[in-house]
């Protein structure tokens, strides 16, 4: 079955001031549509992979006929980070829970320990990429960042995630990624990020 464009869970405008609308619609409707329309392209070159899932394609590249191995890691790539990155933003922003912040205090001693970490991974990023929470397979939460693409499942599962691709912030903030990044922690979805870590623990 081919993969489709998931509807955002919030309005283009909702997650304003901090994203504003038009970047919204074009980074959904332009850039992640794009990713699933040459994610699709590549895989009908070989539609049994459509019986396996994107996760399991993206942890198991060198599985992947190498005819379409790279469109698979960047276009399958994209698919997967942006799906998930809508669902870890929210226009209703609520503190972590007592749970959630006592594994955050466990591993980074802080909620400003994290965004400290965070924040450098995504501000040290060359080029394009993600900053990433990820678990490990200690069950430990660790800070890490990837290029284009790149989903960091070497290193555990994805819990949180930020794009700083320019198409997610340039026309707003321009060449002022650290300005998107702090306006970031305004929007992140805690409840989703908690429901990741207990999916995955």
């Amino acid at each position: 079955m081919t993969y489709t464009l998931p509807h955002l869970p919030y309005e283009v405008a909702a997650l304003e001031p901090h994203i504003d609308a038009q970047t919204m619609t074009i980074h959904h409707t332009k850039h992640h549509q794009a990713y699933v329309d040459n994610l699709n392209a590549a895989l009908d070159k070989h539609p049994e992979l459509y019986d396996v899932s994107l996760e399991k394609l993206l942890q198991n590249l060198y599985s992947v006929p190498s005819d379409i191995r790279m469109a698979v890691t960047n276009h399958g790539g994209g698919h997967y980070n942006h799906s998930l990155f809508w669902k870890l933003l929210t226009p209703t922003y609520k503190d972590p829970s007592a749970k959630l912040l006592h594994l955050i205090n466990r591993d980074f001693g802080s909620l400003d320990g994290l965004k400290d970490k965070f924040n450098t991974a995504a501000k040290t990023r060359f080029g394009s990429g993600w900053a990433w929470v990820v678990l490990t397979k200690e069950n430990t939460l660790k800070v890490t960042s990837s290029s284009n693409q790149d989903v960091p499942f070497d290193e555990g599962t994805p819990v949180l995630a930020l794009d700083v691709w320019e198409h997610a912030y340039y026309l707003k903030y321009q060449n002022r990624r650290v300005d998107y990044i702090s306006a970031f922690w305004n929007i992140v979805n805690w409840e989703m990020v908690e429901t990741l870590v207990d999916a995955a623990l």
